[in-house]
């Protein structure tokens, strides 16, 4: 199988970053994060680029920067929340191992405090991380080979139970 040993999809928040690097670690291989990639090749924040330049622009950003991972590495690699609104993105996905990270808005507050810094929970953040949710959620069930609940797991439980899910074995 050509393309990452496995993706990480969810929504902000979730922990797709800290359980990325440990997954990868546990697997030894390189972890890398599409949003991370965006932040270095614009030399700016994400919540900059929306309020610089729109969604629009961000999600044509996303899309670029996901190709370009998924043709380019091998090892973990966590998307950005909502780069699977992208159908062509959702498309490439296709076949790959992917891991759909989830929790409720309960769990979300807890963890984001579903505060201003991220762009598009800045008007009313349990109100919008549903409607958000609503939109999204059958668009990550969609690209996902296993769902694995983050609520009330450490990053170290939720990474065993992708592990398990996946019935990969560390190196």
């Amino acid at each position: 199988m050509s393309g990452p040993l496995v993706v990480l999809v969810g929504p902000m928040g979730v922990g797709k970053s800290t359980v990325g690097q440990q997954l990868a670690e546990r697997l030894q291989v390189a972890y890398r994060d599409t949003d991370d990639d965006i932040v270095a090749e614009q030399g700016r924040a994400i919540a900059d680029i929306f309020v610089e330049e729109g969604e629009s622009a961000f999600r044509a950003l996303e899309k670029q920067a996901v190709r370009r991972a998924l043709a380019e590495h091998d090892g973990v690699l966590a998307l950005g929340g909502g780069s699977i609104l992208d159908a062509d993105t959702r498309a490439l996905l296709s076949g790959l191992r992917v891991v759909y990270l989830s929790m409720d808005v309960e769990e979300a507050v807890k963890r984001t405090g579903l505060n201003a810094a991220r762009p598009l929970l800045a008007v009313n953040p349990r109100k919008q991380w549903r409607e958000l949710m609503e939109a999204r959620r059958h668009l990550y069930e969609e690209v996902a080979t296993v769902v694995v609940p983050t609520d009330g797991r450490t990053p170290e439980e939720v990474t065993q139970a992708s592990l398990d899910a996946l019935e990969l074995k560390e190196a």
